[in-house]
């Protein structure tokens, strides 16, 4: 049935979406390697309007522990820089006049523990996630008047293969952020 194909999908895009957000948190747990996506959250005041970064500078990493911004336009270097340390990341940007270098401090293993803890606690909403899509999806199938009892219990093992095929997704997404962050 059609009805049911449809809260099928439904369910796989919303956990795909769940998945999606996950590796979006992970990305933004620094673990002592500098990735241009720790600037993801700054926004730049660019002639009155707040931009994010990417769109008004090149943002690179030279080596594992410099970030390098090569703003479009130089005067705005100054802003940047303000936009930066406003953003309250803990990095203490430089520049030359041409380009912003951002240096890494290493991570202690302290730290290193505590971002495991916190990418868990990712890793625990996104479960959440998962298992509120599957509660939605199995709600709505039963709902379905013209769906026998058996295809709706058919489409209920297909909404479970789909939570534990996510879920799998998750606990691989986990272990190598964890490896990540662990690995000195």
């Amino acid at each position: 049935m059609e009805e049911l194909d449809i809260i099928l999908e439904t369910a796989k895009e919303q956990m795909q979406g769940t998945v999606s957000h996950l590796e979006v948190a992970f990305d933004k747990l620094r673990a002592g390697k500098a990735t241009p996506a720790m600037l993801s959250s700054v926004r730049v005041d660019y002639y009155g309007s707040l931009s994010p970064l990417t769109q008004i500078a090149n943002v690179n990493t030279p080596d594992a522990m410099t970030l390098s911004i090569q703003p479009y336009e130089r005067n705005l270097i100054h802003e940047i820089e303000k936009a930066i340390i406003n953003a309250n990341l803990g990095f203490a940007p430089s520049n030359n006049g041409d380009t912003i270098i951002i240096s890494i401090p290493p991570v202690t293993e302290e730290r290193r523990k505590e971002l495991v803890k916190m990418a868990k606690a990712d890793m625990e909403h996104a479960k959440i996630s998962l298992r509120n899509a599957r509660q939605d999806a199995n709600k709505a199938l039963k709902g379905v008047k013209e769906a026998s009892e058996d295809m709706v219990k058919d489409y209920e093992t297909r909404v479970q293969g789909l939570t534990d095929k996510f879920s799998k997704k998750l606990e691989e997404a986990l272990t190598k952020k964890e490896a990540e962050i662990m690995k000195v």
